[in-house]
């Protein structure tokens, strides 16, 4: 991976996704920037967020990125390997705090197409399954599509998680 270079990692849920990513990132020196969009807004999520902080080690500085990519993203010092998990996590924060989903999508896209630093973005890949039955799942699947195809269309690297196998998309 180039030192200023963007990769995104797509899979499904429990791929293997956020492990491989932490071991791209690792391979460079420390501090790694990790940008966290999960909130703790039931049990079940805090448990997740809970396992991902204590399986990191030492080496990694946490910035809090519920909504604010973009802007995390600027914060960044030029050189640092920096972590995004997870872009599908933050378009449902996005959502949900009333946005306008395609004009944030534009911003964090339009961030990213500009690495300063060796960066990765986790995602999901939400496109495999069922059509969902109802508007704004099918709403939200949609944005996610385009937000995945913007950003893997600047990414220099784009790697499917299955079964916690990375396959190399590109």
């Amino acid at each position: 991976m180039a030192e200023q270079s963007l990769s995104l990692i797509l899979g499904g849920v429990r791929s293997g996704k956020s492990r491989h990513a932490e071991a791209l990132i690792e391979a460079h020196p420390s501090a790694w920037r990790y940008l966290a969009t999960a909130q703790p807004l039931d049990e079940e999520m805090a448990e997740r967020i809970a396992a991902h902080q204590a399986r990191r080690s030492a080496g990694w500085i946490t910035v809090e990125a519920p909504l604010d990519l973009a802007g995390a993203l600027a914060e960044a010092p030029d050189g640092q390997p920096v972590l995004i998990d997870c872009l599908t996590i933050w378009l449902s924060n996005v959502m949900l705090a009333g946005r306008d989903p395609e004009a944030e999508a534009d911003r964090l896209a339009a961030a990213l197409a500009r690495p300063r630093g060796p960066w990765i973005a986790v995602a999901n890949e939400v496109g495999l399954g069922v059509i969902p039955d109802n508007a704004l799942a099918r709403r939200f699947c949609d944005a996610a599509g385009r937000l995945n195809q913007a950003i893997a269309a600047t990414a220099d690297h784009v790697v499917l998680m299955v079964a916690g196998q990375a396959l190399r998309v590109r």
